[in-house]
């Protein structure tokens, strides 16, 4: 597709463009694109593994037709043709092709018919769009797309911007003549912007704390991007501060080539003595030599005002923050209250609804980002983080912990209630759905079922986003579910729904529609005086009073425990485990579902204790306690329980369990190949590059980009790491994955036994690392050039999308779907490949 072609010809296949949109801007201008091309070409993405994309399929095969208007593209799946058509932008700079553009398939409509899922963003689309820029010379510009999911800029893939927010910005090589873009998306609004800078600072997505009055402000960190505009690496920068005449200097990690990485700086705000809003000026320099300049805006909050406060997230060691509405006194323990917002609120507007509540203080988190992964997968993680932080920094009553949120938090509240039933006295869900299984949001729903025995492995890794299979979890917790009557975006049937679910086994529940209400009907959709009423009448009860456990978890890496009894490993990976037990002077007594090896706490016995525990009606264990905190850990094999000795760290268990997803954790550094051919390396390069731009777009994230040659196991100790390549073109490969069963490498794939052979071979698995007790390994791999392509989509970032250990596909996957996985998978609890745990 790097074919050349005549400005004339162009003209002609765009349906003629003005002269301004092929002419050559100055440095110093900007460029916005104007005419184009698209197509219904039928992509689908969303919550699995699995995708189909049939134009990235014929680029990845050598296959696709220069786009031309008129020209077909091919067939949908009713056998219709599917042609490129001209679009123009409107007075807004979008192309946006006209209401009656197209029928389904892309064939033209007629009057009033509009194609579905035309925007192509995130899980949706199936439209691309097509662009060209011709360049007279080699340059690197920044582009900056809002609406689409992804875009190939002369064949090389980058992240997009699907929901449109604005900052997006790529740097990307230009060559001499025609350059293609390939936007996966439709309705979008395209453009380049030109610089002579090496590097820039861009203001537009800053991540910040506010200067609180009266609170030491000296050491305080924000985040900004910093884009390297060049093509070798930008080492030795420094970026300075100055805020009301306090200047901070902070050192900055390395940024790649071409590339663009979020960065933490200090700041001092000890100047500020007035509340509103304060220029913080920022230098960036290289070796005392300036490069950029830039200002941002920080907000000095009063006494007692809402606030944000930032911290280093230890899931990659970027700056991320959290926002709070203060108790108006503190007089000792009180109340805390976790908030989690909806799709496309900002944690700071989710606290600041909130009035101060006199019995306790407020904190909402942020999934990273104000869509992010739907409060799942590092959403999860992050909210953790936060209630951490909050516990340690507000000493709230260990009593006292409530949760709550709206709309998307509404699922989140349900999610994080069900996956961690102890740590809340309360939960209220506010205009939320259950699960993504049947609302889904911006990626689409996770998919009910499947008849490909392959594919329902896929589903299984996701088994702990079913929140309706984990109801039982909630009987411990008071639940209030409240809900706008008349709530067109998440409709009140998901809160009936839950209502007649629990409404039989909830022994603690309370229930209110909001006469009237929208999905949003004023700060009290979530600030709901008897909503706190009903919180203020709860507390989490000891341990010690508690001696009945009904716990469901799906995968102890995620969930393993509740109270004094945790599920350490299970028989089947990622089927749901169940355990109910019940706790008297004599004993532990109950039943167990799917679980090899269970550890129960005896610290309520005492010490010199005769304890009789009896499962599953098999035989009973009798044990004494050696003192008041002692553990007993029981392994289920060969029909009978029998204590064992505490796990080692190198097997599964809560510590480390899997899936693929694992490994994005951990302050984890992405290490791409070098050992290849030309192609494999740039291949490498360019999907760590892909998928840092999709972390940081869809968590706020940032993270390592490191060559296999400069990978050394001690400097990144204990740390996730993600590879890109093959046992042929990574040099890291044997250092980090020699004892794994699974091996690629050029034309090969083994899977144990198994062996699968071509050049069109892709592969997602994780591994732990060996010098670790906690950091696994994913491996991005591919057997040869259309391989690695076939792996380049990363739906592994889509919240709650299920990644087994392992899975093995074919570029005709992105063709036909589930019939290119060639196997998928998970090991066992001793890192081993069992019959039970692979499919082919």
């Amino acid at each position: 597709m790097n074919k050349r072609i005549t400005s004339a010809l162009l003209l002609l296949l765009l349906g003629g463009q003005t002269q301004a949109q092929t002419t050559q801007p100055a440095p110093s201008e900007g460029f916005q694109f104007k005419k184009g091309l698209i197509a219904l070409t039928g992509s689908r993405y969303g919550r699995e593994a699995i995708y189909t994309d049939p134009l990235a399929y014929q680029l990845y095969t050598g296959s696709l037709k220069q786009p031309a208007a008129d020209a077909v593209f091919g067939q949908d799946e009713q056998g219709r043709e599917v042609k490129w058509l001209p679009v123009t932008a409107d007075s807004l700079n979008r192309l946006r092709p006209q209401r009656n553009a197209f029928r389904s398939g892309g064939a033209p409509a007629g009057p009033g018919v509009v194609a579905g899922s035309l925007r192509g963003g995130i899980g949706g689309g199936g439209g691309y769009t097509y662009l060209t820029y011709p360049a007279t010379r080699e340059q690197v510009a920044l582009l900056n797309i809002k609406g689409n999911s992804n875009v190939y800029v002369n064949g090389e893939l980058h992240m997009g911007d699907a929901y449109s927010m604005g900052y997006m910005h790529i740097p990307v090589r230009l060559k001499k003549g025609v350059n293609e873009f390939y936007v996966r998306g439709i309705s979008i609004t395209a453009g380049l912007e030109f610089s002579t800078k090496k590097a820039l600072l861009r203001t537009d997505d800053p991540t910040l704390p506010s200067i609180r009055l009266g609170e030491s402000n000296a050491a305080l960190q924000g985040a900004i991007v910093v884009v390297n505009m060049s093509v070798t690496p930008l080492t030795d920068l420094q970026l300075k501060s100055k805020v009301a005449n306090k200047e901070v200097t902070t050192t900055l990690p390395a940024i790649p080539p071409m590339s663009s990485r979020k960065v933490a700086f200090g700041f001092n705000g000890t100047g500020v003595s007035a509340k509103g809003a304060q220029t913080c000026n920022l230098s960036l320099s290289q070796k005392g030599k300036l490069i950029d300049e830039a200002s941002l805006s920080v907000e000095a909050t009063a006494p007692g005002a809402s606030y944000s406060q930032t911290f280093i997230s230890q899931i990659d060691g970027s700056l991320q923050y959290y926002a709070v509405t203060p108790q108006p006194t503190n007089s000792g323990p009180a109340a805390l209250f976790l908030s989690v917002h909806g799709a496309g609120v900002e944690a700071s507007g989710q606290a600041r609804a909130y009035k101060p509540k006199d019995w306790g203080t407020l904190v909402a988190a942020t999934n990273r980002r104000p869509r992010g992964f739907n409060w799942e997968d590092w959403g999860r993680l992050d909210a953790l983080e936060v209630l951490t932080i909050a516990k340690n920094q507000f000493k709230p009553d260990p009593r006292q912990i409530y949760l709550t949120g709206h709309s998307m938090g509404g699922h989140g509240t349900w999610f994080l209630g069900a996956t961690y039933p102890d740590k809340w006295a309360a939960i209220a869900p506010c205009a939320g759905y259950p699960t993504l299984k049947e609302y889904g949001s911006a990626d689409g729903v996770i998919p009910d079922g499947s008849s490909n025995p392959l594919e329902q492995i896929l589903l299984r890794a996701g088994n702990q986003s079913d929140v309706l299979k984990l109801t039982n979890n909630y009987k411990p917790l008071g639940v209030y579910i409240f809900h706008g009557d008349a709530d067109r975006t998440v409709p009140v049937t998901y809160a009936r729904q839950m209502r007649k679910m629990l409404g039989e086994t909830q022994p603690d529940m309370s229930y209110y529609e909001y006469p009237g209400g929208s999905h949003w009907f004023g700060d009290h959709s979530v600030d709901w005086k008897p909503l706190f009423d009903f919180f203020k009448w709860h507390q989490l009860p000891v341990d010690s009073t508690v001696n009945t456990i009904d716990f469901t978890t799906a995968n102890p890496g995620i969930s393993a425990s509740y109270r004094w009894a945790s599920v350490e490993q299970q028989l089947q990976p990622l089927v749901y485990s169940r355990i109910q037990l019940n706790r008297t002077a004599q004993g532990i007594s109950g039943t167990t579902s799917n679980v090899a090896v269970l550890k129960l706490a005896l610290n309520e016995f005492g010490a010199n204790k005769a304890v009789k525990i009896t499962l599953d009606s098999l035989s009973a264990i009798d044990y004494k306690t050696a003192s008041a905190s002692d553990t007993l850990i029981l392994r289920r094999e060969g029909g009978k329980w029998s204590q064992t000795d505490r796990l080692s760290l190198k097997q599964k268990g809560p510590h480390r369990n899997g899936t693929f997803k694992d490994a994005f954790n951990n302050r984890m550094v992405f290490v791409y190949g070098t050992t290849g051919t030309a192609a494999e390396n740039e291949w490498a390069y360019n999907k760590a590059r892909f998928d840092a731009e999709t972390w940081y777009y869809r968590g706020n994230g940032a993270v390592d980009i490191i060559s296999d040659k400069a990978f050394d196991a001690a400097r990144y100790a204990n740390r996730g790491v993600v590879l890109y390549g093959n046992q042929t073109t990574n040099r890291a490969w044997n250092s980090l994955l020699a004892a794994c069963p699974i091996q690629v490498s050029r034309g090969q794939v083994t899977v144990g036994s198994e062996r699968f052979t071509g050049d069109g071979l892709g592969a997602y698995f994780v591994w732990p690392r060996a010098d670790s007790p906690t950091a696994s390994v994913a491996v991005v791999a591919g057997t040869g050039m259309p391989g690695m392509k076939a792996a380049n989509a990363n739906q592994y970032f889509a919240g709650a999308s299920g990644f087994p250990d392992f899975m093995v596909f074919d570029i005709s996957m992105l063709r036909d779907g589930g019939k290119g996985i060639k196997t998928a998978g998970f090991f066992d609890n001793n890192w081993s490949l069992t019959n039970q745990t692979s499919t082919k």
